[in-house]
C-alpha cells in the first residue's frame, strides 16, 4: 500500500523559512519522480517543484524559483522542501505527489500560513 505523509507545515511571518518533509512507503521510492504541489483557498492545485529519481535534476515553478529547494534522501524514502523568503502568497496546503505503477498518489497535505 502506497503511503505519503507530509509534515512541517506551520505559521510563519513573511521572510521566514520552513522545511517540509514527505515520507514514502509501499513502493520502490528511488525509481520515481517526486513533486510538490500546493493549493490555496479558492484556487486550483498547482505544481510547485519536482525532483528526478536520483535527485540530480530539479524543476521549479517561476513563483518559487530561487527561494525554494527540493531534495531527497532515497535511503530514507524522504523528500524535503526547503522554503525560504516566504511570502503571504505562499500560503497554501502543500502536497507531495508520485505517479507510480500507473497511479497518482497524494499525501494528506500540510498547511503553510505566511502572515504577520
Amino acid at each position: 500500500q502506497v503511503q505519503l505523509v507530509e509534515s512541517g507545515g506551520d505559521w510563519v511571518q513573511p521572510g521566514g523559512s520552513l522545511r517540509l518533509t514527505c515520507t514514502f512507503s509501499g513502493f520502490p521510492f528511488s525509481n520515481d519522480i517526486i513533486s510538490w504541489y500546493r493549493q490555496a483557498p479558492g484556487k486550483e492545485r498547482e505544481w510547485v517543484a519536482s525532483i528526478s529519481s536520483s535527485g540530480t535534476f530539479q524543476n521549479y515553478s517561476d513563483s518559487v524559483k530561487g527561494r525554494f529547494t527540493i531534495s531527497r534522501d532515497n535511503a530514507k524514502n524522504t523528500v524535503f522542501f526547503e522554503m525560504n523568503s516566504l511570502k503571504p502568497e505562499d500560503t497554501a496546503k502543500y502536497y507531495c505527489h508520485v505517479f507510480a505503477g500507473g497511479h497518482d498518489y497524494w499525501g494528506q497535505g500540510t498547511q503553510v500560513t505566511v502572515s504577520s
